[in-house]
Order: structure tokens, then sequence, then C-alpha cells
């Protein structure tokens, strides 16, 4: 799969909760999703064998298998008292590493690659070459390569040529033995050589994400949005070593067209160190800009995240928001499409916890605790003032339902969405309350700023 973007099995996001392998999400035109199973299915048994308790690894060998063998599931469903049996054909599963494409404004185009899986590039150029014949207004595009953990090194020199000039160099790899140092540039003439361009990228982007986002930065083609990278610039090889065991060995480093290199950790004595910004070599982008190498992709326009609240972690983590879906799918046949889609029933979400004893620790009671037992260990009597505090706490965890109801529907809307539209819906849903993507259209449409931070000097 990491660099195919297939697999033989049946096609399914699965996680397990209340310790059972659940349905997350089926994969459209998949096994799954042929044979009826939905998202939150519980699978309880694979060919008789139950699966209680099981791993994921487990679970994963279960149910993977050459294509037009069967494979026989018993699955507990929501809203039913009796277990169903479905048989499966497996099949060849096809993931898309470019879930989605559209417009975000009326003339700003949005792409998103999830992978650097095969035909990456193809895919992307395809993209955007739609947009440009379906939108003839288009005047710049988003590229988001947020939470991309990378894939093929190939296919991130074929994304980047969406975007830059043919014979322009992408990435060199250098490690100790130099006849095995490459380099690796453009082949073919952009699909988009001039348009206008905002990269989104965060900590999740990494390898094959970093050389493409670096590549950008570094040649001034466009401006970076978001979180600092994640920092994998390694080159490594696998090899086999007997006993059905490999070793992953480190050969060499990538090197982006300025000359830096992006990885984050150096290694001092076996142990994994991170590089401070103050020994950071300094580097010059095509048009003079400084750059640093080590650290990853430090955006143009840093966004710090915001931080999901205690609630909206418990509520995400534990599985609310996935069961809440569940019962309201066993209610409604269909919702509108993705771009009018808005949650309206906030009150049967609440009545939904209050019924499931619903529940969330803090930061606050887990440092009273604390502070409860070191007074009994010392001696001191403060039950009264640790119980007032507790109090005070109760009343406003209740008042964090509300405080962050905006950012609770949020996660609701991009369930629901994905649970009739796949991960296209989630995507369109998860684009309208985006900071990034408004402050990427704000760029696009202010030319002065977006040639100022490029340094491009008319």
């Amino acid at each position: 799969y990491i660099t195919e973007g297939r697999y033989n099995g049946i096609g399914a996001q699965i996680k397990p909760v209340d310790n059972y392998p659940t349905i997350m999400a089926p994969y459209k035109d998949s096994p799954a999703w042929k044979a009826g199973l939905r998202a939150g299915d519980q699978i309880i048994a694979i060919d008789g064998r139950s699966t209680e308790g099981r791993t994921e690894e487990e679970i994963g060998e279960f149910l993977k298998g050459y294509p037009g063998t069967t494979v026989e599931l018993t699955v507990r469903r929501p809203g039913q008292s009796e277990p169903l049996t479905l048989t499966l054909v497996r099949d060849e599963v096809r993931i898309p590493n470019v879930p989605y494409y559209g417009m975000v404004s009326d003339d700003i185009g949005y792409v998103a690659l999830t992978t650097f899986t095969r035909d990456a590039g193809r895919n992307v150029a395809q993209a955007v070459q739609k947009l440009r014949e379906e939108h003839p207004e288009l005047k710049g595009l988003i590229f988001d390569l947020r939470g991309n953990g990378g894939g093929l090194l190939t296919e991130a020199v074929n994304v980047a040529n969406v975007f830059i000039p043919k014979g322009e160099l992408v990435v060199s790899t250098r490690g100790r033995v130099k006849e095995w140092d490459r380099s690796f540039k453009t082949l073919n003439n952009p699909v988009a050589p001039d348009l206008p361009l905002v990269v989104l990228v965060d900590r999740g982007t990494a390898s094959a994400s970093e050389i493409v986002s670096g590549t950008i930065q570094d040649l001034d083609r466009g401006v970076i949005v978001g979180q600092r990278t994640y920092g994998k610039g390694l080159v490594q090889n696998t090899r086999d070593v007997g006993y059905n065991a490999r070793v992953k060995l480190t050969t060499a480093k990538y090197y982006i067209p300025s000359g830096r290199c992006i990885q984050a950790v150096r290694y001092e004595n076996g142990e994994p160190a991170h590089i401070p910004d103050e020994e950071r070599t300094p580097f010059k982008t095509r048009n003079g800009r400084t750059v640093l190498d080590g650290g990853g992709i430090k955006p143009d326009i840093v966004i710090d995240p915001d931080e999901d609240s205690d609630i909206l972690k418990t509520l995400v983590d534990k599985y609310f928001i996935f069961k809440y879906a569940n019962e309201y799918c066993l209610e409604h046949d269909t919702i509108a499409p993705p771009e009018e889609f808005t949650f309206t029933e906030w009150d049967d979400f609440i009545a939904f916890l209050e019924s499931h004893d619903f529940d969330f620790d803090t930061d606050s009671e887990r440092l009273l605790e604390e502070l409860k037992q070191k007074a009994e260990e010392e001696g001191y009597d403060v039950t009264a003032e640790v119980a007032a505090i507790e109090q005070r706490i109760e009343q406003a965890k209740k008042d964090d339902l509300e405080k962050y109801r905006e950012a609770i529907i949020d996660q609701i809307e991009k369930e629901l969405a994905s649970r009739f539209y796949f991960e296209r819906g989630r995507i369109i849903v998860g684009l309208r309350n985006d900071p990034e993507i408004d402050t990427a259209i704000a760029v696009l449409h202010d030319g002065k700023r977006y040639k100022e931070i490029l340094g491009i000097v008319e």
C-alpha cells in the first residue's frame, strides 16, 4: 500500500471500539461497501473466530487475502438486536491519493494530496488541469499537504513538476558513499507554472511532502502556510536478514534546491536530539530569502493550531461523536450535500451524552487530586476547600459543552458528512471552518502581499 496505494482485502478503515473491531468507514466501491457494511458495524467474528480483544494486526491478517477469495463476517449492527452474517469477496482495494479537488471561493481552487503513492504526480496534474478547464476564472490554487506523511521519492519530483519548470533540481541524496549520491530533476513541462500557489503544511507533513513544500519555498514558487513540518530528511533502505526479519538502514540524507537538509533530529551517541534554531545553518532561496536547514520546513506564514479542549478530545477519542453518528444515521436516510449540510440537532446530541453518562477528565482535576494526596501525606486537612473547588470545576465542565459548541458541531458535521459522502464529504465540510484555508485565500487575493512574501521584485 505504501508505494502502490492499493492492497488486497475488504476495503474499510477499522479500529477497536468497546473491545471489538469496528468499521469506521468503508471505502467507496470496495468489497465492504458492496456487501453493505456501514460505519459503526462491529465485527464480532471472522470465519467463525471470535474477534473480542484481538489486536489490529491480527484482524488485518484475518481480513487480507487474494482477490476472489471469500471471508465470512458476523456483524453486530447498531439498532438491530440480532447479528448479521455477511460473506465478502476480497478484491484489490485502491485508495485515491487525491481524495478531493474543487473551488473554495469564486476564483481560488483547492487540491488535497494525502500520500505520495503511484501516480500522485499525474493525479495532481489532472486535478489542476480540470480546475483550470472548468473554472476559467481561476486565479490561485491551495495545495493541501497537511497530514501527508510522504511516500515515493519519484512521485515527489513528479508532484513538484506540476508547478515548476522542466529541468529544475528538486532533491538530491548524499551519503558517505559518494558513488551512491543522486540528483532528481523535473522531466516535463509544468501544468501550472505561473498560477499563484499556497501550500498548506502541518506537523504531520513529512518526507516526500517536505521535499515538495521545501522545493516550492526554495524556488519562491509559492507561499507556505501552517505549522513547521515534521523534519524527516533521511533516505532509508531495508535489507533481508533472514528468519522472516528485515533491518532498516539509513544510507543518506535528502537535500532540497537551496542546499539545506530538512532532517529535524540528529543522533548523538545513538540517541535522537532535536537541533535548536541557533545551531541551524542559513541558506538562501532563489530570490534571496533566508531559510534554515534542519527542523523541517518553517512556513512563510505560521498559524498556531487551536489546541483541542479536554471535552472535545474525550468526545472524539472515546468515540462519543462516532456513536452518536451511528444513532443519527438510523433516523436519517440521507443528508444535504456536504456543501450545504449543517447540523442543527444540538439538543438531541446533549440528550445522547446524558443517556450515555458522558464525563471527561481535566488537568485541573488531575492537579487537584495530586494536591489532595500531598496534603494528606503532610497532615493538612483541606477537605472542605477541595470539595468547594471540585464543585466549581464540575459546573465549569458542564459549561464547556456550550463554550466549545462550535468546535464540537464542526466535528459532528465532518463525521456525518463522511457517513453519506465518504472522505470527499469530510474534506468539504472541514474546509468551511479552517483558518489556514481562510489565510491562504486572503494571501492569494492580495497580490502585493503575495509578491512581498516571495521576495518578487518588479
